[in-house]
């Protein structure tokens, strides 16, 4: 039976973030994080895909991505979190249904040679896939940030940052240290993105 005491629980969760942390090859996190760079200094826009937690991980991101990498104003990644306009949501999943949400964004907003970054625990949202396949279809680059299994996403993307954990709270934690790690190696490129005015 599992201990009621929060502290024993809070030591139990804390102990686990901390061994998948440890164990993580971060080669593709470190790509992810070249590429992420390479955006900044050409201009390539990065559309980022969630659903519940990370959809609201998505929208924290963008907002790291906008002003914090450089803290300077003008000097930031073109992002856009596909999840941040409820009008736009709830017009695509009425009218075609909510597996389209994110691939209709991604079918008028992106070009080729622009970026998708998708957040799931379990990689096999409906609408995740769809936004996968559509970036395949118009020439995105795409990552995939999963838990679980991986998921569908994991093969769909094509490359993929997994983290084996089967835990929903976890999973959606290690989005964001890794997108803060990343913001902090890039704050630290700042000077050497030059922004044309």
């Amino acid at each position: 039976m599992e201990s009621l005491n929060p502290s024993d629980h809070f030591k139990k969760y804390s102990q686990e973030i901390s061994r998948l942390l440890a164990v993580m090859d971060w080669s593709v996190a470190e790509q992810l994080a070249l590429e992420l760079l390479q955006c900044w200094k050409t201009g390539r826009q990065v559309f980022l895909a969630g659903n519940g937690g990370s959809a609201g991980n998505a929208n924290h991101i963008e907002n790291d991505f906008l002003y914090p990498i450089s803290k300077k104003i003008g000097s930031g990644i073109r992002m856009n979190s596909l999840s941040s306009n409820p009008a736009v949501l709830s017009c695509l999943a009425n009218d075609l249904g909510y597996d389209q949400i994110y691939s209709c964004q991604l079918a008028v907003q992106a070009r080729a040679g622009d970026m998708l970054i998708v957040f799931s625990g379990s990689g096999n949202s409906a609408n995740i896939l769809n936004a996968l396949e559509e970036a395949r279809r118009q020439g995105l680059k795409s990552y995939a940030v999963v838990g679980f299994d991986g998921g569908k996403a994991k093969s769909l993307a094509d490359m993929c940052v997994h983290f084996p954990v089967h835990d929903m709270q976890i999973a959606e934690d290690t989005q964001v240290i890794l997108f803060h790690m990343i913001v902090q190696w890039l704050y630290a490129q700042r000077e050497t993105v030059h922004i044309s005015s």
